[in-house]
């Protein structure tokens, strides 16, 4: 069967499944693909599927559910035993594993219903109960889970449970992603070859990394290749990998990485994996986040109309001085911010990082009046407030900790290590929960905030429970932190959230529908930013993506960049400013003034259309921008990243425009173009000569070698 069959949406990734009827094992995967030609699929679930792996013993195909008792010693996709205990003849206990090895059988024909499809199996020895999902999503990825519930007596302990589907012999080449702190998402490839190549993130979130693993045919890139993309939508611990053995084809797999012993299942008791999506594109990776954007797009917390936002954070750090916030606030009304966000260093004790986290309220000492004076103050400036917290976080020297030690996070009875002079407070605890859910809806219950950044700065190292016997609960502690959410959102619903975790360290699709801003990287150093963003759009969609203007001398690496420059690199995405105005020259606060209103005038077209990143032939220069999806216009960034190796300039060609329709190109943004052989022509790339969307995508326009560290912005309309 092929599903989901239909024939309307030709980037639609569908999964092809050979026909199974009750009784039989779980049905195999024949492929997983995007259907680029509709035509090539109408028939195939009339087309007797299971004659392509039966010709040949020797070839498998893999089942929804990798098993050792169906033949296979390729990487299991469910590992883990029942625990038996037993009385012996001179009355000592004993404990053995059984059920290791489970066989499940298909209860039903597989069932779809209103864009899900439903599988349902059992094995009655093992005392197991499978139950796999696929749906469909809007944009054309698929999403799947497993839920596997015991129903015997006593405890099946369970190691892992994954999702697993099988590549292409033609797709022979794979990547992931590398990073640390204030450098996310640094791309990596590898040849797949026999054995397993494995990726575990064990963070307790998905790190600077992500956690998305994509496989293709030799030399995939931005707009060309067959390629498919695997990532857990979760934000604690992962799993990917990649399986080949000699008599297996390769396969991606994807799940939830448990701790030993984190998942013990009683009777009656069940485990839902984390949803997994899956993408197939055609057309490279590009194909992949387009299909990506336009499913989140469809979520109901995406901001529709991402605010400018000016964060103080690098402006005051924990210097909080009243009449200074008032004056920053003053200034970024006067050049069109939307939203003022007042970040760490409000609360009790709070003068530094050593002290405070877990006492959630405004501390007198630093705010004798409280917030409401500076609130008033912003709201007044017609701009919204945003504020900072930390919830899952406590220092020992904090009120809280001083009370409730037992409330950390820790693997024995002993102080876990600390990292950021902090502990992780355990969610996983019902009081610990209640009594921080309590403490930020006073402070949001007292003071009108209209945006929180939540913040993630400390690794879920030892992650266990003290409340449950010290053992792992780094799954109970995610969906903890989803349900902390989801709580302060139904308390608040007018509230907009932002995740971040010391940068981008907690950026997952998962969390994606349950925030509506994320904090891409600490890092604001524009030439660095341009990198990070380029990636981060892999799964994610740029209106998403904070991207703020930082001082013009970067606090992290000490370059120093032009304010076009520095403008230009964040102005296609969550646009903002993380800068203390007054430091800024009038000259440099009118600049600002002109790339806001360029932000307000062409944000629903950078955030609307098909984010594209365009492959080209000089390695020092980065070319991206957002096409209208009816292809009727565009806005493209030229970025010389660094200096040229010849001087033969480069073609940039254009994708995703009406090939009949006629453009014009134009220079756009507060900075005219320049370049450093030549001047580029005021009239446009194209010397203000109409060209057709065709010669825009094949031949494209030509850009002279620039000087390095400079972009410039190109305005496609169709006349």
């Amino acid at each position: 069967m092929l599903f989901p069959n239909t024939e309307d949406n030709t980037e639609t990734t569908r999964i092809i499944l050979a026909d199974a009827h009750q009784g039989d094992l779980l049905p195999e995967i024949i492929a997983v693909l995007p259907a680029s030609s509709p035509e090539a699929f109408r028939h195939v679930s009339s087309a007797k599927p299971l004659s392509l792996t039966s010709a040949s013993p020797s070839l498998r195909v893999p089942r929804l559910l990798n098993e050792e008792s169906d033949g296979s010693l390729a990487r299991p996709s469910i590992r883990g035993h029942r625990i038996v205990t037993t009385s012996s003849a001179n009355g000592e206990t004993v404990t053995a594993s059984s059920c290791w090895s489970p066989h499940f059988i298909l209860n039903k024909d597989i069932r779809e219903q209103g864009g899900r499809l439903s599988i349902e199996a059992t094995d009655t020895e093992s005392g197991l109960r499978l139950k796999t999902e696929i749906e469909g999503l809007p944009g054309g990825s698929l999403r799947m889970r497993h839920i596997l519930t015991n129903e015997q007596p006593g405890i099946y302990a369970l190691e892992s449970l994954e999702i697993r589907i099988p590549l292409s012999d033609a797709q022979t080449e794979c990547m992931d992603f590398t990073g640390r702190h204030e450098k996310e998402r640094s791309p990596q490839r590898h040849d797949i070859k026999d054995g397993t190549w494995l990726r575990e993130q064990r963070r307790g979130k998905p790190g600077y990394e992500g956690n998305m693993l994509i496989a293709g045919t030799p030399g995939f890139d931005f707009s060309s290749g067959q390629v498919v993309a695997m990532q857990p939508a979760w934000s604690g611990n992962s799993i990917l990998a990649v399986d080949r053995s000699s008599e297996d084809v390769a396969s991606l797999n994807a799940g939830e990485l448990l701790l030993p012993g984190e998942m013990q299942l009683a009777e009656g008791e069940s485990y839902t994996t984390p949803w997994v999506i899956v993408t197939a594109s055609d057309h490279g990776l590009d194909g992949i986040a387009q299909s990506l954007h336009t499913w989140q797009r469809s979520l109901p917390l995406h901001p529709q109309q991402q605010p400018v936002t000016l964060n103080v954070w690098e402006a005051v750090y924990f210097d909080h001085d009243f009449d200074h916030l008032a004056s920053l606030a003053k200034k970024a009304s006067c050049i069109g911010v939307e939203r003022f966000v007042l970040d760490d260093g409000w609360f009790h004790s709070r003068r530094d990082d050593h002290a405070g986290l877990g006492d959630w309220w405004v501390d007198p000492a630093v705010w004798p009046d409280g917030l409401r004076p500076l609130i008033d103050l912003v709201h007044g400036y017609g701009m919204q407030f945003g504020l900072w917290f930390e919830p899952e976080m406590v220092n020992p020297d904090s009120d809280l900790y001083r009370a409730h030690p037992d409330w950390v996070m820790k693997a024995a009875n002993r102080e876990p290590m600390l990292h950021r002079h902090q502990f992780v407070l355990d969610l996983s605890n019902p009081q610990a929960y209640e009594h921080i859910l309590t403490q930020i809806s006073r402070v949001l219950e007292e003071n009108p905030v209209d945006y929180v950044k939540w913040d993630h700065n400390r690794d879920l190292l030892e992650g266990g429970s003290p409340s449950a016997g010290f053992r792992p609960a780094v799954h109970d502690q995610t969906l903890a932190y989803w349900k902390l959410l989801e709580d302060l959102h139904q308390r608040f619903p007018d509230i907009a959230w932002e995740s971040c975790a010391s940068g981008g360290g907690r950026i997952d699709l998962g969390v994606i529908e349950r925030v509506s801003r994320f904090w891409s990287s600490d890092m604001t150093d524009a030439l660095s930013r341009q990198q990070i963003q380029e990636w981060l759009v892999q799964n994610v969609a740029p209106e998403y993506l904070g991207a703020h203007i930082s001082a013009p001398t970067s606090h992290q690496s000490g370059r120093s960049y032009s304010l076009a420059f520095r403008a230009a690199t964040a102005v296609f995405y969550g646009f903002g400013i993380e800068w203390n105005l007054g430091e800024a020259s009038s000259d440099d606060l009118d600049e600002l003034a002109k790339w806001i209103d360029w932000y307000k005038t062409h944000r629903t077209a950078l955030h609307s259309g098909r984010h594209v990143r365009i492959d080209v032939a000089d390695p020092s220069v980065l070319a991206y921008g957002s096409v209208a999806t009816n292809g009727k216009g565009a806005l493209i960034a030229h970025v010389q990243y660094e200096e040229s190796a010849s001087n033969r300039g480069m073609w940039l060609r254009i994708p995703g425009l009406d090939p009949v329709g006629t453009f014009a190109l134009n220079w756009t943004g507060p900075e005219p173009a320049s370049a450093s052989l030549e001047e580029l022509n005021p009239a446009g790339p194209t010397n203000g000569q109409p060209v057709s969307g065709a010669f825009l995508s094949r031949i494209g326009v030509w850009i002279p070698r620039c000087r390095p560290e400079t972009a410039r912005v190109i305005e496609i309309t169709r006349i």
